[in-house]
């Protein structure tokens, strides 16, 4: 039921966000499958507390230290009528932390006045160590007790409650959306490692020197390091790229989608152009963006161009699905990304991008394995 309307938005799914107001939902219901979760793992003890509240995508107003407001995910408010828990959960499927994004949540949550205990949850279906993060977190006064878990966890307890529909449908979901595995290898992890290097090797070939030496001509430059295996860890994607004035503003050339949620989706490949939500220079951006998709929809897809703080962008992009009845798809896939390099350099005229006289510098860098303002987009993620 889940996956049936989750699939009813067009363009990107939001997964996260989707999970984040079922399982919200699934605990305001059920305060005992709550407060079972949160006693297995030693975060709360046996308090009889006579009042749960459960919010989502709670806003929280940017302290003197931060550059920008807060959306939590999940905020639990336990109370015994005399005293008041609060916990802050950050929720990940595909996605991973944004850099400084849990200090930033912890020291929202130690300015909050008169609370007794304050926890804050990082929960996340894939492997994503937090080792550098004790407790008490970031030595905050008053203390934050963090925990790290994961969702295959919560999966088997919520197995115990099975008896429930609603616990029923959202361990399907988990179940297609990988959040019930475990700590064991499977047969297509067995797979993937003994043809990792093979497969890495197809997709290096085909972003060897010819096309590189073509991205550099239309655009100015390739970073150095790239195409990165830290990408393709972070950020689901293998990429060639440059940046515009930073970090603000960049185009990349390559693989995306390459960790689905599902065996059955595969990855694309393409261009991508791709802006910050704090440049500057984003209005023209979007608004060129947006006269693109307009004028090529049949032939540019659009992800986030609005004007709610979101890195947006729009691809020129072909599932790799389509390239695999082809004889030779090495080369097939090595001819449509130098297509795809000349119809992002040869778009219309009349929009405004840097290789088309706008006064924003070209920046090329030396080797940096982890560029973490790119890979802290959203932009090609699962």
């Amino acid at each position: 039921m889940f996956t049936n309307l989750l699939n009813l938005h067009s363009g990107t799914k939001p997964r996260e966000d989707f999970f984040t107001e079922i399982i919200a939902y699934l605990l305001s219901l059920n305060n005992d499958i709550l407060l079972d979760w949160l006693k297995h793992h030693s975060i709360i003890s046996n308090d009889n507390y006579s009042s749960i509240k459960i919010s989502t995508q709670q806003e929280h107003q940017a302290l003197a230290i931060h550059t920008e407001d807060s959306r939590l995910d999940i905020v639990v408010e336990l109370s015994t009528g005399l005293n008041t828990d609060v916990i802050f959960i950050e929720s990940k499927i595909g996605s991973t932390e944004i850099p400084g994004q849990l200090k930033k949540y912890a020291e929202i949550l130690s300015k909050l006045p008169n609370i007794r205990h304050r926890i804050l949850i990082y929960i996340t279906r894939d492997y994503d160590p937090k080792d550098e993060i004790k407790t008490p977190a970031f030595n905050l006064e008053p203390k934050v007790n963090f925990y790290q878990l994961r969702w295959h966890q919560f999966y088997a307890r919520l197995q115990q409650h099975s008896t429930d529909i609603l616990a029923q449908e959202i361990l399907i979901f988990m179940r297609k959306n990988g959040m019930s595995h475990t700590n064991q290898f499977s047969s297509v992890d067995l797979l993937t490692m003994v043809n990792y290097n093979k497969t890495l090797n197809l997709m290096e070939s085909t972003l060897g020197e010819e096309v590189q030496r073509e991205f550099k001509l239309a655009f100015g430059g390739v970073i150095n390091g790239a195409a990165s295996r830290t990408q393709w860890k972070w950020s689901s994607r293998y990429i060639i790229y440059t940046k515009f004035s930073g970090n603000n503003f960049w185009c990349g050339l390559g693989y995306f989608n390459l960790n689905p949620d599902s065996s059955t989706e595969y990855p694309y490949l393409g261009i991508c152009l791709e802006v910050s939500p704090g440049f500057v220079e984003r209005p023209k951006i979007i608004e060129s963006m947006q006269k693109v998709i307009n004028d090529k929809l049949s032939i540019w897809t659009p992800e986030n161009l609005t004007i709610l703080p979101a890195w947006s962008a729009i691809f020129y992009r072909k599932s790799l699905q389509e390239f695999l009845s082809e004889k030779d798809q090495l080369s097939a896939i090595k001819d449509f990304f130098l297509k795809s390099i000349h119809e992002l350099k040869n778009i219309h005229p009349d929009f405004s991008f840097p290789w088309k006289g706008v006064s924003i510098e070209t920046v090329t860098e030396p080797d940096k394995e982890e560029d973490q303002d790119i890979l802290s987009s959203s932009i090609g993620r699962v």
